[in-house]
Formats: structure tokens, C-alpha cells, sequence
């Protein structure tokens, strides 16, 4: 066997970390599973293009992300076309059951921004190197760091009730 094979107990393995990356970053069920069977689907009809000394996790990690890139950027020009013909845009509310299941912490983890989430998961929740993080997510090593940094800054002051305005330097 090729070191690019994977089994399928190696994925099943995988599942619970996916689906919780998956849900961090929809924050919905449904989105959530929807994006990992997208994600396997694509792992598995594309299997061949993983490199040899790559991580399986950190590979899987950088497709679902992807994946929810690109579908942010499909929800975003539909709704644009959407917008042409509506009068007003609709908003949805979430449910009074997911208000009342949801901490604190967690509403301040939600008011971070997606790339702040999903640099807080991979390192902080799924034990990945700030290494396997950039690749990953497909930046580089010291912009991992600096956004986390900034991610992990954010998060204190949300859990401290500070306003999340940033800093503004002067510049001359």
C-alpha cells in the first residue's frame, strides 16, 4: 500500500474531529454534515493528489475548510442575485432551543470571525501544530501565529465583556 492510501477506519477514525471542525465553522447540524460528506467525497474522489508525507487529518482539515470557503462564497452571490429580486433580505433567527442550550463561552467563540474559529479549533481542540495549521488552512507559519494570537486576544476580552474593537495604530 502507497503511503497516499487511506482505509476507511482510518476516516471513520477521523469522523468526530471532522464533524466538530465541520460544526465550528457552520455552527448548524445539518451545514455541518453536509460539509463533511463533502468533504470525504472529495477526499475520496481525489485521494491521488495528497502528497506522500502529508498528515491525513491536516489534508482532510484543509479540504472541509476549503469547501466552506467556497461555499460562503456561493451563499454570498446567491444571495447578491437573491437581493435583485427580493425587496427586503429575510434573516433568520436562531431557534429559542439552540439560545437556550448554548453557554457563554461559546456565544463569545461565535463572535469571532471564521478564520479566528478555525485557526482556535485546529490548534486548540484538535491538537494540531501551528506547522499542520498553515498548511492546513494554506498560509503561512508566522500568519498562523499572529492570528492566532489575535484569535486567542479577542476571545479574553469577549470572556472579559471588553468592547472587540481592535486597536488602531498612527501611522506617520
Amino acid at each position: 500500500m502507497r503511503s497516499k492510501d487511506f482505509t476507511d477506519d482510518d476516516l471513520r477514525e477521523l469522523l468526530p474531529r471532522l464533524r466538530r471542525f465541520a460544526l465550528s465553522l457552520t455552527r448548524h447540524d445539518n451545514s455541518a454534515d453536509d460539509l463533511v460528506q463533502s468533504c470525504l467525497e472529495r477526499a475520496l474522489s481525489r485521494g491521488d493528489r495528497r502528497r506522500d508525507d502529508g498528515d491525513l487529518r491536516a489534508w482532510l482539515f484543509q479540504i472541509m475548510y476549503r469547501q466552506f470557503l467556497d461555499g460562503q462564497r456561493r451563499a454570498k452571490r446567491y444571495a447578491g442575485l437573491l437581493s435583485l429580486f427580493a425587496k427586503t433580505e429575510e434573516e433568520l433567527a436562531p431557534s429559542a432551543e439552540e439560545v437556550a442550550m448554548s453557554r457563554a463561552a461559546l456565544q463569545d467563540f461565535d463572535k469571532l470571525s471564521a478564520e479566528q474559529r478555525a485557526l482556535l479549533v485546529l490548534v486548540s481542540v484538535e491538537g494540531l501544530s501551528y506547522q499542520q495549521a498553515a498548511d492546513a488552512l494554506d498560509v503561512p507559519l508566522g500568519t498562523v501565529m499572529s492570528r492566532l494570537s489575535r484569535a486567542r486576544k479577542a476571545l479574553r476580552a469577549l470572556n472579559e465583556g471588553l468592547p472587540a474593537t481592535p486597536s488602531l495604530r498612527i501611522l506617520k
